[in-house]
C-alpha cells in the first residue's frame, strides 16, 4: 500500500504538470496550442540520452566511467513520459481514473521487484542495460504499444541503473519542481537559461537531492536563487 501511494502521488503530480503545460484535454493527443503530442517518441528520445550516460562509443573516451548521476536523471525523465502515456491511454480508452491506474500499476508485472533494493550499477553489464534500453525504444517505435510491457521493461532498466520506487519518487519530486520552474521561466517559449554558472540545471537538482532537501517550496526557492545568479 505504501508504494502504491507513491505511484498515486506521482501520477497526480504528472497530471497536474501536463494540465498546466499542455492545457485541458492533452490526453487526446494535442496541446491547447494544437501541437501534436507523441509520448512514445518522448520516451525513446530520452532513452537515447540514457544510453549516452555509458561509455558505449568504441572511438571516443572508451574508458570513461558511467555517469551514474545522469543515469538517475534520465530514468526520471523517462518516467515522466511513461506516466503521461499511461494517463492518456486510460483516459482515451475509458479504463478508469488515476486511482484505478495506480492500482493497476501496483499489481503489474515487475512492480514487486521494483519495490526492492536497486542493483549496484558497477556490478551490471553496460551492454545488457543498453540492450534493455533498446528493447524499450523498439516497443515505443511502432503504432501498437502495450503500455504494461513498456512499464515492465522500464522497471527492469531502472533497477539496473540503481533506481527503485523509493529513489524514483525522491528524484521525481525534485525534477517535477524543476519542470514547473522551467515552464514558469520561458522554457516553452525558448528563452529559458538551462546553464547556470557553467552548470546545467539538472546538475543543480542532483546537488539538491544529495543534500536531502525534499520540501517542494524549499526546492523551488533554491532554484529561484540559483537562477538569479545565472
Amino acid at each position: 500500500m505504501q508504494y502504491k501511494n507513491l505511484i498515486l502521488d506521482m501520477l497526480n503530480m504528472q497530471q497536474s504538470l501536463n494540465d498546466e503545460t499542455n492545457g485541458a484535454g492533452w490526453e487526446n493527443g494535442y496541446t491547447n496550442k494544437n501541437k501534436l503530442i507523441n509520448w512514445k517518441r518522448c520516451i525513446y528520445m530520452e532513452c537515447a540520452e540514457l544510453i549516452d550516460s555509458f561509455a558505449w562509443k568504441h572511438w571516443k573516451a572508451i574508458s570513461s566511467p558511467t555517469d551514474e548521476q545522469n543515469l538517475r536523471i534520465e530514468i526520471v525523465d523517462i518516467w515522466h513520459f511513461v506516466m503521461s502515456l499511461m494517463l492518456s491511454h486510460y483516459h482515451v480508452n475509458g479504463l478508469g481514473g488515476i486511482e484505478k491506474l495506480s492500482d493497476d500499476i501496483a499489481i503489474s508485472n515487475g512492480f514487486e521487484a521494483f519495490c526492492k533494493e536497486p542493483f549496484v550499477v558497477a556490478n551490471e553489464s553496460m551492454y545488457e542495460i543498453i540492450n534493455d534500453i533498446e528493447m524499450l525504444i523498439n516497443r515505443c517505435s511502432g503504432f501498437d504499444a502495450d503500455v504494461y510491457e513498456i512499464l515492465k521493461i522500464y522497471f527492469t532498466i531502472a533497477l539496473k541503473c540503481g533506481v527503485n520506487i523509493q529513489s524514483l519518487y525522491e528524484c521525481y519530486v525534485v525534477k517535477n519542481v524543476l519542470n514547473r520552474f522551467r515552464q514558469n521561466n520561458g522554457y516553452k517559449e525558448g528563452v529559458y537559461k538551462k546553464i547556470w554558472q557553467g552548470r546545467e540545471d539538472n546538475v543543480v537538482i542532483s546537488e539538491i537531492l544529495a543534500n536531502g532537501i525534499s520540501g517542494m517550496d524549499e526546492i523551488y526557492a533554491l532554484l529561484e536563487a540559483e537562477y538569479k545568479k545565472a
